[in-house]
């Protein structure tokens, strides 16, 4: 049925409220007009010395703003206490709270000009069970409720990161977004995984406009942070760190070393993707997981064993050497045995690794895994692969590809069927694979020792470059054997 329009001389009033609300399926009782009407003389008093909002026109507002806020609640059932994340100037909370008088409310928003305005319009309004929130939530804020609703600007993972403290498990996480939010959608399935999962994903019209909306429901599958810190308290898995002389902090600074690394096996990994890959394939290597204070509590993936370590944010930064602001894992390296030339090579290629620069080392490890490189023997000259740099080049490959410790390259016999990369050897389309060879190249800098360069094969390139890297000089010869082998 065609919706009919407002009738000009029906002026900007309680019955043009009730009017348009009607006509987009919203039916109000006389209270809850009254209601919106006074919120919507509070808005338009104030929002020239406030600057509340940007629409103007009665129209709009109705529809643009309250109508838009009322909608999710008619969609699906509200949780209750609810949080609306960046409110503003009070939406969505404020025109679901008129519609939903029995919804315990939080309204948060760190603006405090704005806050002052959300004091006043709901003592105007008569509003129970509504509780203002002055200050900018994120992960440390802890106040305990059954659902998130937000129609601020910012991404869906970085509202997930800042509301674990607060959402309960089980709790609903209601982002109202525009159409085109795929990739965001995508993202935070992907980085959350575990942690939240997707539950509704719905496309709308707001009644009587073109404008297209998205209401994307997530739950939580995790518990807040504050209960994961009690139970790990409780059985004396958590610890407060605030002083760089704190014996833990010190063991975690040694972890960022070669030296430390290779004495005490531990080392520390940083990037969400790499934490969660450990954490699936390999959780009894994790030690301990490190935050920030008042920073995400360990995941579930975390085996009963790990430590939460919540340092103080200097400590923390001292640590995150990337800045990546994200919780990092304290692993236990996993075994390397030796080889020698007397252990002979595996079917397919065994890349020998000389460098000494660790991104090198991660990049090559993590091109060895994508090409189906046997195993990886790291020579004396090598840095170790479980520097923080190598692991983090490596994306995690490390933890995954069969690693050896062996010799110098000068102690390499020549017997051995190995290619080795030189700029100065014959082309590498003119070289036949055996089935078994080793794959060896240069330092960084010095190149190969001198027994090996007589007999290198080269990759062509233009004759005004002196050289590739090293790592990417490998990864060109791995991608030419793979290519040959199907």
């Amino acid at each position: 049925m065609a919706q009919r329009s407002i009738p000009q001389a029906l002026r900007p009033s309680p019955q043009a409220l009730a009017f348009i609300l009607e006509q987009s399926g919203v039916q109000a009782s006389a209270q809850q007009v009254h209601q919106l009407w006074t919120y919507h003389q509070w808005l338009r008093r104030h929002n020239v010395e406030l600057n509340l909002t940007r629409v103007h026109n009665f129209h709009n507002m109705v529809r643009k703003l309250y109508l838009d806020s009322i909608l999710p609640g008619l969609m699906i059932p509200l949780p209750s206490p609810l949080l609306d994340l960046g409110t503003g100037p009070g939406m969505p909370g404020i025109p679901l709270k008129i519609f939903h008088p029995g919804l315990e409310l939080v309204l948060g928003e760190s603006r405090q000009h704005r806050v002052r305005f959300l004091h006043e319009v709901c003592e105007a309004l008569g509003l129970e069970k509504v509780f203002i929130e002055g200050r900018r939530i994120g992960p440390s804020y802890d106040r305990p409720v059954r659902g998130v609703i937000t129609r601020a600007v910012e991404s869906m993972a970085e509202t997930m990161e800042r509301i674990e403290g607060c959402l309960e498990k089980g709790g609903r996480l209601i982002f109202m977004k525009g159409p085109h939010c795929d990739h965001e959608l995508e993202r935070a399935v992907r980085l959350f995984n575990g942690r939240f999962a997707l539950m509704e994903d719905r496309a709308y019209l707001i009644p009587g406009t073109p404008h297209r909306r998205r209401l994307v429901v997530f739950v939580r599958l995790s518990e807040r942070a504050a209960l994961v810190r009690q139970a790990a308290s409780a059985a004396g898995r958590h610890k407060r760190i605030a002083s760089f002389d704190n014996v833990d902090f010190k063991m975690l600074q040694r972890a960022l070393t070669p030296k430390g690394i290779r004495k005490e096996g531990l080392c520390l990994v940083s990037g969400a993707k790499v934490i969660r890959d450990v954490l699936k394939f390999q959780p009894n290597l994790v030690r301990a997981w490190i935050s920030v204070a008042g920073g995400p509590a360990p995941p579930s993936a975390c085996r009963e064993h790990v430590t939460w370590l919540e340092l103080e944010r200097p400590l923390f930064e001292a640590l995150d050497i990337f800045g990546t602001g994200h919780p990092l894992l304290h692993v236990q390296v996993p075994a390397i045995p030796s080889w020698t030339p007397a252990d002979g090579l595996s079917l397919g290629c065994t890349l020998f690794v000389p460098f000494q620069d660790p991104e090198n080392v991660g990049a090559v490890v993590r091109t060895a895994a994508a090409f189906g490189v046997t195993a990886v023997v790291l020579l004396k000259e090598s840095a170790h692969p479980f520097h923080p740099k190598a692991v983090r080049a490596s994306a995690g490959a490390v933890f995954r590809l069969r690693m050896f410790f062996g010799p110098s390259a000068s102690d390499l016999p020549t017997t051995l069927p190995m290619i080795a990369l030189s700029q100065d050897g014959r082309p590498l389309n003119q070289v036949n694979f055996p089935e078994s060879f080793g794959l060896l190249a240069g330092l960084e800098g010095p190149g190969l020792p001198e027994p090996w360069r007589r007999r290198a094969v080269a990759i062509p390139m233009a004759p005004s470059m002196e050289s590739l890297n090293a790592a990417t000089a490998t990864a060109v010869a791995l991608y030419e054997w793979r290519r040959r082998i199907g």
